[in-house]
């Protein structure tokens, strides 16, 4: 390694930085896990029912089952961020500023989730529904000015493991304020609240202090502007024109775009199992909230683990073929879901899950990473791209499941649905070629 090579390694693989990026991990997985996987959904599907019982609720003039109505909004959550993204992405690159940027989609779904505590039933159903999309589109949002910061702060043979670790950070981080927030639940009269409904909803402002608490880390230390760009003009017209540089040149790079197509399809399964769990828990299998939430906390933990262990796979095998493996390990827990009949075969099914949750999401990013060109300086544009793949894939995704579940009465047969995607995934992901990502140390 020459000289100039080892400085560059070193201002790239600054420990301190580092640590700080992974603590926004450590951030806002809490808001994947108390508001979209365990309390807030089990909360919701509680409140939101007609009187008498019925889960059949009016929303808009319209009669709907409250589990499809929550699944249709996380959809179109979705949807807007997918429509933003490419021209703020394109702002941020041109004005260098993409902390900023973040840093208000940080705001907007820390704040919403503390909003969520003002739902108390259905004559706040609507309020409930607003501040879940708006949660959904903070966090989604934040997310590609985050990961954009990944090939900025090391260098490509350490985005695999540093990525891991990341989402390792993020799954511990959410355990901890899970079991804070169960604890007050549970003992709600000791701490003062009038209900354990009352605590559950306290949980919520306790997320959104957590997401935006620890996000002052990573704002204080992450650099800012770091390629000193130098904006002038209208930075929404030449935000349009930094993403459209970038769409030109896809054509150049057919291996991101393969790989994107795969994502695609193979990620529709990914998320839609992650944010909808919980629902097929308590409308299939009919499981207690202790239960619910010991599955959560089982998918965390081993999930942390897994993100390890297969970057580790990924070192020696490549991250195409450690992608594969987990693909057709996600095909076989689609068909599991469709057959279980008990909730230790669900406990069963959520220890692999978590295994290859976490390991799935992080090589995913880090895979994408590698495929963007290291002369480049536009990477928040690069990953808008993955970024908005990422959000259309769960529109398309948490849609699918929902409406099989709306026409067919069970979501046994949304989860069997899923499986298709994740069987197109795989086949996709075989006709990516790159060497970066089918050899281990090859790095151009």
């Amino acid at each position: 390694m020459n000289p100039e090579t080892a400085a560059t390694a070193a201002k790239l693989n600054n420990p301190r930085t580092i640590r700080a990026w992974y603590m926004y991990d450590w951030a806002n997985s809490v808001y994947t896990l108390v508001i979209t996987t365990a309390v807030f959904p089990i909360y919701y599907k509680a409140k939101a029912v007609m009187p008498g019982g019925s889960d059949q609720v009016n929303f808009l003039g319209a009669t709907i089952q409250n589990s499809v109505l929550y699944t249709y909004a996380l959809s179109f959550s979705f949807l807007v961020v997918a429509s933003l993204l490419p021209l703020l992405s394109g702002a941020a690159d041109y004005t260098g500023k993409k902390k900023n940027f973040m840093k208000v989609f940080v705001w907007l779904g820390a704040l919403s989730c503390m909003g969520l505590y003002l739902f108390d039933g259905v004559d706040t159903l609507g309020w409930a529904i607003f501040c879940s999309i708006t949660a959904s589109i903070g966090y989604s949002g934040s997310l590609v000015f985050y990961d954009a910061f990944l090939p900025e702060i090391v260098t490509p043979d350490r985005y695999d493991i540093t990525s891991a670790r990341g989402y390792s950070m993020g799954f511990y981080g959410s355990v901890i304020l899970m079991v804070i927030c169960m604890v007050l639940i549970l003992n709600y009269q000791t701490f003062g609240f009038a209900s354990d409904a009352m605590a559950t909803r306290f949980s919520f402002i306790l997320t959104g202090l957590w997401w935006i608490g620890f996000s002052m880390i990573p704002f204080s230390i992450l650099p800012d502007n770091p390629y000193n760009r130098k904006p002038s003009g209208n930075i929404w017209t030449k935000g349009y024109h930094e993403i459209r540089s970038v769409w030109n040149t896809l054509p150049s790079f057919p291996d991101m775009r393969r790989y994107l197509t795969a994502f695609f399809f193979y990620n529709m399964g990914v998320q839609s199992v992650m944010y909808l769990a919980t629902l097929f828990g308590t409308d299939v299998l009919h499981l207690a909230t202790d239960d619910l939430i010991l599955i959560v906390v089982i998918i965390q933990i081993v999930g942390a683990l897994g993100a390890v262990l297969f970057a580790r796979i990924s070192r020696m095998r490549g991250n195409r073929f450690t992608l594969m493996i987990m693909i057709g390990v996600w095909v076989g827990v689609c068909i599991a879901a469709y057959y279980i009949q008990t909730k230790y075969q669900f406990f069963a099914l959520a220890f692999v899950v978590g295994l290859i949750m976490g390991g799935i999401q992080s090589l995913s990013r880090s895979t994408f990473s590698k495929l963007i060109p290291h002369d480049t300086t536009d990477h928040t544009s690069y990953f808008s791209f993955y970024d908005v793949t990422f959000n259309l894939s769960i529109v398309l995704g948490t849609f699918t499941y929902g409406f099989i579940d709306h026409i067919t009465g069970s979501m046994r047969y949304s989860a069997l649905a899923l499986a298709v995607f994740f069987i197109i995934g795989f086949c996709l992901l075989f006709t990516v070629k790159a060497k970066i990502i089918r050899r281990p140390g090859l790095l151009k």
